[in-house]
């Protein structure tokens, strides 16, 4: 027969029970609580880049890819075609303003110069010949004209004696009036002679001027084949370094043909490139960071090339320090254009959590854990960009790379 259980018993039992189902969940709870330990993503807090979100100055900038070029440099061109005669300069060396660097063959320049010469001879002695012409033409027209003086003279006398016979019948009217036609003809005559006189000088001038005008364009052809017949002797522009030269002698070159480049490497500034959809946001006068590694240098935008090249635009950028040590021709550089300055704004540090601007995802630190969020990003100089929402003054943001933590929603922090 059934006997009624001890309730002590029975409590003694429920303890053990209670205590049997703890123990199994505080060791499931420390197992998941190992699992996670092991599974969940988590990186060390020195392999992490974290800044504060802060209130702050931010520079809108336009990012522009840049070559260093010299301020100063030219480029000597061959002011002929014809060959090398002589090489008296080799490329990299230092020159002085004047220095002569390579000799062209002149002969065709001299040939020109004397045929010109030549031809200022012949105008000179066309001039002096009209100058004889005329001489002799004056001389024997005053000497007509004097004649012609006498002959009026007579027929002037002879006019007056028979105007006074007329008057006492002594000579008819006709030989009156033959006396008078003979005076006009003569008066006629010398007149003739005397325009004809002012008709040699002025025919004479017109042939002078014709030939001294032929001389002047002549002596301007001989002026420029003088400056060629110097040009062939090639020389420095400047004092600076030889960065090209060509070498060979005997090798024919063409007129224009680039035969050294002289160049100032003290001077430098910056050629840069950007996308023509930027090129309404640049202007003159618009400050400049430029920046190689640790290099950092101000300058500001100089000059915008008018021409749009494969969807890009070219500018000049003027340098604070145009002769900084760092500088090198042709180095590389990275050119910041300030388009616009913001004061007040929510900023914080620039990292490779970041790419442009827009929308994008950044891991936020709260305590030992990094939650992920989305950020929207706004302007950029380049050292901090402006966030425009998604963060507060005083959030803890990871600006290093995430990428490998894009596909969780949280990663913790072990110290």
């Amino acid at each position: 027969m059934d006997q009624t259980i001890n309730p002590s018993i029975i409590k003694r039992r429920r303890r053990i029970a209670l205590a049997v189902t703890g123990a199994i969940l505080s060791l499931a709870c420390a197992a998941v609580w190992g699992v996670n330990r092991a599974v969940a993503p988590s990186a060390d807090a020195g392999e992490l880049n974290i800044a504060e979100v802060h209130r702050g100055s931010v520079a809108d900038t336009i990012s522009a890819s840049g070559i260093v070029v010299p301020v100063h440099e030219e480029q000597v061109p061959s002011p002929i075609p014809t060959r090398i005669a002589k090489v008296h300069a080799r490329p990299g060396q230092q020159v002085a303003a004047g220095a002569l660097l390579l000799e062209l063959d002149n002969q065709s320049v001299k040939l020109e110069l004397e045929r010109l010469k030549e031809q200022l001879a012949q105008q000179d002695n066309r001039i002096q010949t009209l100058r004889l012409e005329q001489e002799q033409k004056r001389k024997q027209l005053a000497s007509g004209i004097e004649l012609l003086q006498l002959d009026l003279q007579s027929t002037r006398a002879k006019l007056q004696r028979s105007q006074t016979l007329r008057l006492h019948g002594g000579v008819s009217a006709e030989d009156l009036l033959t006396a008078e036609l003979n005076v006009k003809r003569n008066e006629i005559q010398l007149r003739q002679q005397q325009e004809q006189i002012d008709d040699v000088r002025r025919s004479t001038a017109s042939n002078i001027e014709g030939a001294q005008l032929q001389q002047s364009i002549l002596r301007k052809q001989l002026a420029q084949q003088e400056e060629l017949l110097a040009r062939t002797q090639v020389r420095a522009p400047f004092a600076g370094m030889l960065t090209w030269l060509l070498q060979d002698e005997g090798a024919a070159v063409a007129a224009g043909q680039l035969v050294a480049r002289v160049t100032d490497l003290h001077n430098y500034r910056v050629e840069a490139t950007l996308s023509d959809f930027h090129s309404r946001r640049v202007e003159p006068g618009q400050q400049v960071l430029v920046e190689q590694g640790s290099l950092e240098l101000q300058g500001k935008v100089h000059t915008i090339l008018p021409e749009i090249q494969d969807g890009t635009v070219k500018l000049l950028v003027t340098l604070e320090q145009p002769n900084h040590p760092q500088l090198r021709n042709k180095l590389r550089v990275d050119a910041n254009i300030v388009a616009a300055r913001k004061e007040g704004a929510l900023v914080v540090a620039r990292g490779p959590a970041f790419n442009g601007r827009g929308q994008q995802a950044a891991f936020v630190v709260d305590g030992g854990t990094a939650r992920k969020a989305m950020l929207d990003i706004g302007a950029s100089d380049g050292k901090q960009i402006e966030i425009l929402g998604g963060a507060r003054a005083g959030d803890r943001i990871v600006i290093s790379d995430t990428t490998r933590f894009k596909d969780y929603d949280s990663f913790r922090i072990a110290k």
